[in-house]
């Protein structure tokens, strides 16, 4: 008794801590830019952003008003967002309750960890050590506290997985899990493949339930899929969402499955590939329903990384947005088996004797080896980890939201109402403008979206292909869409700069300088400075 009390004030103590850690991590997304303080999500939350600001004017779930793309693949989550379209809030300020959500749902994320542990090794220390190394994990902080669907999502797994464990054993059936993951679908649509495993380990490992898992597992997830497909195609006239043709036709499988693999590798060895497999021991510990549910929802996970070819911030390090929601699951496999390898060390070594020694040395030297791996784990590419983990300097995406609010900022200096802009970042800087912009990388653009992937340029260390970057037709989306404004070009922009030179103005505006069409009615010309293309 003595201890669970113990145990109780330390855990409430460490979500105390993620509490004000998280608090300060979202103050430290924030700048100023010309005296006025702007929380600003991930570029790529903030085209979402986008789509619930005009679900809630009444423009319908659109990038672009009067044009039917669907642009996204989180619609429960943007609809999420629009309902805070609806407050009274100034756009520098709109998305922080979004960021707040994100730290509420990591923080009730950790309670259903602690409780999982208990269910499955009936030891405080492991649920308290795993949810100090879910607490602290920076590339999951930082997906769910710059306003992507991460947080919903890993809760929502989380969750599904500790109810299905109850009622496993328990001994009944249990709809609830499946409910959750179907919820989820609609958050992220590929939340479909942990409803997969989720279903495919009941079905194979509770056999006494087994058809009930299979009938009602199945119905449930093909009525959410089915439900929303047919919703999507009603509305958009597509079966599938842009996203999907954008990353995956056209890009042949081979191709997928390299950059898929070789970020995983780079995230593997970054965080020692010894810590990394030590996870998937657990069913050699543990071999109960449990274990092979936490262990198959990780490697699931994983799997699908590698399929979908990674994701667009690879280079950056960490768990992607993909493997991030599994990675509590990951930290509580492998504090159960890091525990159960450190006692039988010392037990070997003492001979089991002076138990109460050995008590506290192993609660010791397990807490220790748990602190050196929250380093390890946190490896990034390319920047001091540690000071990323301890929040000295910007997190992760800040400078570029920096640049973006600027850009913004000069842009509605000189641009009028009807202007339309061509962007390559298609999140903060259509969202703050609210101007009528046209994604040279096609997330909300069919056309574009169709194309096949161009191959065999610079995507930051992708071999093959980005995955959202990789198509691209400057034919298309400038000399036939005719923009008023260029703000941005992506690769193999050479092709295009000739057409540019000769049919727009260079001018500048706030610092930074864009390609104006030449004479066009919806440019302030008396508010920009026209440089000369010669100087470029």
């Amino acid at each position: 008794m003595l201890l669970r009390k113990r145990s109780n004030i330390l855990f409430l103590l460490l979500v105390a801590a993620f509490l004000i850690y998280g608090g300060y991590y979202i103050f430290k997304t924030s700048f100023i830019v010309e005296g006025t303080r702007y929380f600003i999500l991930n570029d790529d939350a903030m085209i979402s952003m986008r789509y619930a600001r005009n679900l809630a004017e009444g423009h319908g779930l659109v990038w672009n008003p009067g044009e039917r793309v669907e642009g996204i693949t989180n619609p429960l989550w943007a609809g999420y967002m629009a309902l805070w379209h609806l407050a009274p809030l100034p756009p520098n300020l709109m998305s922080l309750p979004i960021q707040i959500t994100g730290l509420l749902l990591l923080t009730a994320n950790l309670f259903v960890v602690r409780g999982l542990a208990q269910r499955v090794f009936r030891q405080e220390s492991i649920g308290l050590l795993a949810a100090l190394l879910t607490a602290f994990y920076y590339p999951l902080n930082n997906w769910a506290l710059l306003g992507m669907e991460v947080g919903a999502l890993t809760l929502l797994v989380s969750l599904a997985v500790y109810r299905s464990v109850v009622a496993h054993q328990s001994g009944r059936f249990s709809a609830a899990p499946y409910w959750l993951l179907g919820v989820a679908t609609l958050v992220r649509i590929d939340a479909a493949v942990p409803f997969l495993v989720l279903l495919g380990v009941n079905v194979l490992l509770d056999a006494a339930q087994r058809r009930r898992h299979l009938l009602t597992g199945g119905l449930i997830l093909l009525g959410f899929l089915s439900g929303q497909t047919l919703l999507r195609y009603a509305y958009y006239g597509e079966w599938l969402p842009n996203t999907y043709y954008l990353k995956v036709e056209g890009v042949s499988l081979v191709s997928r499955l390299k950059n898929g693999l070789a970020p995983l590798l780079r995230f593997v060895w970054n965080m020692e590939p010894i810590l990394f497999l030590l996870p998937f021991l657990l069913p050699l510990f543990r071999r109960q329903y449990a274990a092979w549910l936490i262990v198959l929802v990780i490697a699931a996970q994983l799997v699908y990384s590698v399929y979908v070819g990674g994701d667009a911030w690879e280079h950056r390090g960490g768990a992607n947005r993909y493997i991030s929601i599994a990675m509590p699951l990951f930290f509580l496999a492998y504090v159960a088996v890091v525990r159960h390898i450190w006692q039988a060390a010392l037990a070997t070594v003492s001979g089991l004797r002076w138990p109460a020694l050995l008590r506290l040395v192993s609660q010791a030297g397990l807490l220790v080896l748990v602190g050196l791996s929250l380093l390890r784990f946190n490896a990034l590419l390319g920047t001091h980890s540690l000071n990323k983990l301890v929040l000295r300097g910007l997190p992760t995406f800040v400078d570029g939201n920096v640049e973006y609010v600027r850009i913004a900022n000069a842009l509605n200096r000189f641009a009028k109402p009807d202007a339309r802009i061509a962007v390559v970042t298609a999140g903060v800087i259509p969202y703050l403008t609210d101007l009528y912009s046209i994604d040279l990388l096609g997330k909300s653009d069919p056309v574009i979206a169709h194309l096949p992937s161009h191959t065999g340029a610079d995507f930051e260390g992708f071999s093959e292909f980005r995955p959202g970057h990789s198509k691209w037709d400057y034919q298309y989306s400038i000399v036939e869409l005719q923009p008023d404004i260029v703000v941005q070009l992506w690769a193999d922009a050479d092709s295009i700069r000739p057409y540019i030179r000769e049919h727009y103005t260079l001018v500048e505006s706030n610092g930074f300088t864009f390609s104006a069409l030449t004479g066009s009615p919806n440019i302030d010309w008396a508010a920009v400075t026209i440089l000369d293309w010669a100087d470029y």
